[in-house]
């Protein structure tokens, strides 16, 4: 049996449902346009042979890391020279794969940039530029509240409940075969989700935020998603490929994690966190003051997140701007989709990681802390001339 809307989310499918999104569902290109690629130095090290201990005491190296969690492919690049470039599972380096909610981060580029522009007010009320939402959960939220996950809304991220909302989400846009009656678009979907407590609150990590941003976005912007992001952010990072995003019957995009691109073309995103906002090619992208505010984040956001419900497996870290900081300090950004999506941005050691994989399952802690522990150790080796 080939590859089907049915079952294109099973195991057995997603290393290669994951690099043909194309193929199975409704997509729109995020061009890079007509800007000259943004060249990589390749400098290869033997990044693969070094040792670290995981988080339940095992003894690896980092080239067996990748090879335990379902890497399609992954890279490691210090100041725009490649380390390490390597697809164990067969795909190829130009290869657009899903990113999940690698997604969401783009996203937080795409509102950086129209904030800076001054089109976006962080403590505007979302209304005030999504009028219809006042008719919804998100009556009264601001966009801070988006950016960082902290309204009251409902919704549930449980990915194996099939009657999460975050499932119902799938339906709604086209991702699955219908089971629930209902909204048949993304925007129908999110005007029915519902306010269960106050505004501002705990962090809790619930992917219908992004795409109420990413609407905002939208009408902040006066365009679409793939249009704001290609002007943006991708024709500005020096992007070898196109980007997709998968789109609803009305043509609007998964925003929480509907697009696709290439390993390289991910770590230039990266590059950007790192450079404060400015990319490989000299392109200012979004303010430096947007990547200093994720890294500091705000007064209580290390205790929001502390005090949420959602199991972070990230003590003393935070969510900020569509962002994850893991640890106290904030040395390190990343950016995570479910099955094993990364951007691992380390700033003291100028070092961005990639990964791109087909986990079998949404979420593994040891997968993830493993994967972290294995760029960690990458970086300090960098930072300490090892490699």
């Amino acid at each position: 049996m080939g590859v089907t809307l049915n079952n294109w989310q099973t195991p057995e499918q997603l290393a290669w449902s994951f690099q043909h999104i194309a193929d199975i569902l409704p997509t729109a290109a995020i061009s890079r346009a007509a800007a000259p690629a943004a060249p990589f130095e390749s400098t290869p090290a033997p990044v693969e042979n070094l040792p670290l201990v995981t988080v339940d005491g095992r003894f690896l190296t980092v080239g067996e890391v990748m090879d335990w969690t379902y890497t399609d492919g992954w890279l490691v690049e210090h100041d725009g020279k490649i380390l390490a470039e390597h697809y164990p599972g067969g795909m190829a380096p130009g290869t657009k794969h899903l990113l999940m909610s690698v997604s969401k981060s783009l996203v937080s580029l795409v509102a950086g940039s129209l904030w800076g522009s001054g089109l976006l007010h962080l403590d505007a009320p979302v209304t005030a530029y999504v009028p219809q939402l006042a008719y919804s959960g998100y009556a009264g939220a601001t966009v801070r509240n988006l950016l960082d996950m902290r309204t009251g809304v409902r919704f549930s991220e449980e990915y194996t409940d099939p009657d999460a909302e975050v499932r119902q989400l799938e339906e709604a846009i086209g991702w699955k075969p219908w089971t629930h009656p209902g909204p048949r678009s993304m925007y129908e979907f999110l005007l029915g989700l519902k306010k269960v407590r106050e505004h501002g609150g705990v962090f809790e990590y619930r992917s219908a935020e992004t795409d109420v941003l990413g609407w905002v976005c939208e009408a902040a912007g006066g365009a679409r998603m793939q249009q704001l992001m290609s002007r943006m952010l991708w024709s500005r990072i020096g992007a070898e490929e196109d980007a997709n995003i998968g789109v609803d019957s009305t043509g609007t995009g998964m925003f929480d994690g509907g697009i696709s691109a290439s390993l390289r073309d991910i770590a230039r995103v990266g590059r950007v966190v790192l450079g404060d906002g400015v990319s490989m090619t000299g392109a200012r992208v979004t303010p430096a003051e947007w990547i200093y505010d994720t890294m500091a984040g705000g007064p209580d956001s290390r205790q929001v997140f502390a005090d949420s419900p959602t199991d972070t497996r990230m003590p003393g870290g935070m969510y900020r701007n569509q962002f994850w900081i893991p640890r106290e300090g904030s040395d390190v950004i990343l950016a995570l989709g479910i099955h094993g999506q990364m951007i691992y941005i380390n700033r003291p050691a100028r070092v961005v990681a990639t990964k791109l994989s087909s986990w079998p399952v949404p979420q593994d802690a040891w997968m993830l802390l493993t994967t972290l522990t294995a760029f960690d150790t990458i970086a300090a080796a960098v930072q300490e001339n090892r490699i």
